[in-house]
This record gives structure tokens, sequence and C-alpha cells, in this order.
């Protein structure tokens, strides 16, 4: 059926309907495809409510920086339907949710973070600015997760990559740099499991310290040389520091958009490419050594295939790109995870982080030329 409602490819939301009313949890505009059956098959008034929020759409659309040629059609779909996902997550007032569902609408500073950054590269300055505004009156140490009023949401210790995603945040969106603490040792990171010295961590802490420290003309060195020796393995980096036999980390990706730290390149190729090597049909796990089952999550398959993009493994990049496309719902939607054997939605649908790094990633695949 054309145009099935989002509830009928939300595994994990507990809806049924094929008539749902418009996705909990998402603060922003739905867009059109996200409201439920094609124009077709409803009556008068909720197609006139379907054409004019697909016109709205498509006027906001158009504002969009366009994509390199040749983007293939199918790209340039990802970008579109994406873009409309994070429009949908965004509140007036800035706060960018996670998912359309209890427990994950709540914003996470490294997911608002990245819809920030994303939705800024593709010329929507201004919702970039709402998001990273927002992020900045967080208190960060507060908690890991925050309502849409800013208000610490408890439950889960705050996490060491939140500044870094933050001051990424502000300095994409063209806000000016402002000191940050970057506490990343000895706390929890994406994966939300004990805390530890983690490599997502500290590139993102590192990154944005360099960055800042640039911004600002002030003199900083060593922090980049400190995570080579401290994440160093036989094969690249590794995901606890001073543990080499901890395996590969997914995230290590940040260390080349946003968080480039050039000097880490040649270990961070490596691996990535440990990790694409890992792949399945429909993508990654977050880490070699992730308890969380077999599942792929798409949001890790979409920053590792930045990250091999940014890198110039062009072949390599578009392999992760077309697992994602296969995990994605024949809405173009991007769950948070998918079934191993079928790709079946496993987890909140769609998840704008992951829509977030498909929007960069697809960017960075296809550059629009300078003029």
């Amino acid at each position: 059926m054309a145009g099935v409602g989002l509830v009928a490819v939300l595994a994990s939301s507990g809806g049924t309907s094929l008539d749902p009313p418009a996705p909990r949890g998402f603060p922003g505009a739905v867009p059109a495809f996200m409201l439920g059956a094609g124009v077709e098959e409803v009556g008068d008034g909720r197609a006139g409510e379907l054409q004019a929020t697909a016109a709205r759409d498509r006027r906001w659309l158009e504002q969009a920086r366009p994509l390199g040629t040749p983007a293939p059609r199918w790209a340039r779909r990802l970008y579109r339907r994406s873009l409309l996902v994070l429009r949908a997550s965004v509140a007036r007032n800035g706060a960018a949710v996670a998912g359309a569902r209890p427990g994950w609408a709540y914003v996470w500073p490294r997911d608002a973070a990245t819809a920030a950054i994303a939705l800024a590269e593709s010329g929507y300055r201004t919702e970039a600015r709402r998001i990273a505004r927002f992020l900045e009156r967080l208190d960060l140490d507060a908690a890991a997760r925050f309502d849409t009023t800013g208000a610490p949401v408890p439950g889960r210790a705050a996490q060491g990559d939140a500044a870094g995603w933050v001051a990424a945040a502000a300095r994409t969106a063209g806000i000016p740099a402002r000191p940050q603490r970057y506490r990343w040792r000895d706390r929890a990171d994406y994966q939300e499991g004990d805390p530890g010295d983690y490599v997502a961590n500290a590139l993102a802490s590192t990154g944005s310290a360099a960055s800042y420290a640039r911004q600002a003309h002030i003199t900083r060195s060593g922090s980049s040389r400190e995570v080579g020796w401290d994440f160093a393995g036989s094969a690249g980096l590794v995901r606890i520091a001073g543990e080499p036999d901890s395996g590969w980390d997914s995230a290590v990706a940040w260390g080349v958009r946003p968080f480039a730290q050039p000097s880490l390149f040649p270990a961070i190729r490596r691996t990535l490419h440990r990790a694409a090597g890992s792949s399945g049909r429909f993508g990654i796990v977050p880490s070699q050594h992730w308890r969380g089952g077999e599942d792929p999550w798409t949001a890790p398959t979409a920053w590792v295939a930045l990250g091999l993009a940014a890198l110039g493994d062009r072949r390599a990049a578009l392999g992760l790109i077309a697992d994602l496309r296969r995990a994605a719902t024949p809405l173009g939607l991007l769950p948070e995870r998918v079934e191993a054997e079928t790709g079946a939605p496993a987890s909140t649908t769609p998840l704008a982080w992951s829509h977030a790094f498909a929007v960069l990633a697809i960017r960075e695949l296809w550059p629009r030329a300078s003029t």
C-alpha cells in the first residue's frame, strides 16, 4: 500500500493502527510522508491536510543546499527524507528530540548536536542556531538527557562527550566559541554503560578543545598525541584507554568528522576498515565487543560511512550506505536498530541521530562544487 502510516513501520512503538495521529514525541512540523496513508486513501478532510503539509515540506526543502552532481536519485531521496525527519524533531525553542517514543522523546546533547551540524551544513543555519543555543543553556553535568524545557531527566549520569558535541554544534552553526569543561575521563559514553575512559569521549573532548584553542588563539598541544598513546592498539585505536584488547569502536569516526584530528587519521582509517569489515547485510554493531546482541545499528553504520568518505575511501563508504538503505523502512525511515536476519525495525523509528549522520554522509559523498 502506497504511503502506509508511520505506526505500521514502528515495530517497537506499540501502535498498530494504519491511520495514526501525528507521531507523538516529535515536537516540530511533521512531514507529510509521516502523517499516515497516501492522499488517495483518505477522505477529503485528511487529503487536504496531507496536501497542505506536503506543500510546506516542498517549500522548506527548496531552501536546502543541493547535492553535487551526479548524485543518484536514491541519494537525493534519502537526503530529503532525512532533512524532513530532522525538521520534525526540533521544537520552536530549539529542543531536538531523539525519537517519537516514550523514553526517546528527550534531548541527548550528542544527538541534538549532530542534528544541528547536519542542518547547518545543509543550509538551515537558523534551525541549527536554535538547537545550538538550546544546548548551550543545558547543565551538562546534571544528566545524560534533558526534556524539551531543558530540565535534566534523572536515571542516566552525565556523559563524557556532551561538552564536545555542544561546542561542535555551536561552531558549525556560527555561534562564537566559548570555554567548555571537557570532563571525559571516568564517564559513560554513547553506549551509556559503566563509567570509564572511552575513545569516543576522548575524541569529542580533545577535538573540540583544540578547535576552541585555535579560534581563541590559545596555544594547545599534545591532546591528539595523548589520545593516540592512550588508545593505541595493534590495528588502530581501541575502545578503552590502556586496554589494547578492548577492540575497535566505530565512534573513532568522530575523530574525522566533526572532531577532526588529522594526526590520528592513519590509525582511525585502520580502525574504520575493521569496523566496516564486520558489516552484515544491514550494517554494523557499535563496537567489537558489543554486548547488546547482533542487531545492526543505523547511526554507527552512517557515521563510519561518513568517516570513510571523508578519508577518501569512497568504495567502503558506499558499501555501508547500501547497508543503511537496506535497513530503512519502505518510507525511507531509519530505525535505531534492525533485526540482523530480516532487517525489520527493532527499536525507535525514525531515529533523528541516524538521519543526521545520513545527511552528513550523503553530503560528503556528493559534495556541492564551490563556485
